[in-house]
Parts: structure tokens; sequence; C-alpha cells
């Protein structure tokens, strides 16, 4: 919808359009940042999508954890956390190793190759930041980074 229809649905007495809302924004934002995000990733030529990467982030993020600590970290299914663990552990960036007090539980961690590999997925990240933010002021961008990692920390994610 537009500012006119907006100020139309306003004077109608109604809600302004779903386009204004801001669940609509983030979200088409959200599926133009991840396109472009993936399509960084295909040129590195590793099979990598975005969900590998949030895997690293996630081992980055803390300790050694086992596939089910992190399918619930990160909102997905286990079968999903089995399979980017075995695209990564190909590709050498985590290990799995047996837990020393629970032999049944295996716990991936990330390894110094997967380090550098998300050294480059993160150089990647701040060059479409760059490119997605480049319309904005400094003091847009800082006030609307500090604005998305508030709305992110209330809602329990990195």
């Amino acid at each position: 919808m537009s500012d006119a229809s907006d100020a139309h649905d306003a004077a109608a007495g109604r809600l302004p359009g779903l386009t204004s809302t801001l669940v609509f924004k983030l979200g088409t934002l959200g599926t133009v940042a991840t396109d472009r995000f993936t399509r960084a990733l295909d040129a590195f030529e590793l099979g990598l999508k975005p969900k590998h990467v949030g895997l690293m982030v996630a081992l980055d993020a803390g300790a050694a954890a086992s596939q089910q600590e992190l399918a619930a970290r990160m909102g997905v299914a286990p079968s999903l956390v089995v399979s980017l663990a075995d695209h990564l552990e190909q590709l050498g960036a985590v290990q799995r190793v047996r837990d020393p007090q629970d032999r049944r539980r295996q716990v991936l961690t990330l390894t110094d190759e997967g380090r550098r590999l998300l050294d480059r997925c993160e150089a990647a990240g701040h060059e479409l930041d760059a490119e997605l933010a480049g319309e904005l002021t400094g003091a847009q961008r800082r006030a609307l980074t500090e604005a998305l990692q508030h709305l992110a920390a209330h809602l329990g994610l990195p």
C-alpha cells in the first residue's frame, strides 16, 4: 500500500495497510537480506546456506553442544542440525566428539577451519550490511542496529 492508501484507511477509521506494519517490513527486508546472503555464500562454492552459518555462529557463541541442544538454541528440528552438521563436517568446519561424561551423546565443536570459514561469512555479511544500509546516515544506521539488537534480545535471539 502507498502512503495515500494508508491516509485513506486512516480517514475511513481503518488500520493502516499491512505494508506499513513492522512485521511486513522486517519480513520483506529479511527475505531480501537472506537472498543476497545466500548468493554471497554461493560464491564460496562450498554448498553453504544461511542455516549452516547459523550453526557455526551458535557453536562460536558458546561451548561445544549436542545436536539436540543446538536444535533447541536455533529453533529448528534436530534432523536439520544433523544434516547441517554432516555437511559442515565434510568441509572440516565442525567436529563431532563423544561426550566423555555421556558416551551416548555427541557434541559438536567448531574447528579452526570452521572459524576461518565463519570469518569469511562474517566479511560477506559486513559487505552486505554496507550495501543494504548504504542509503542511511551513520546516525540512522546506529539507531536501526540498536533497535534491532533490542528487539532480538527481547525475543531471546542473538
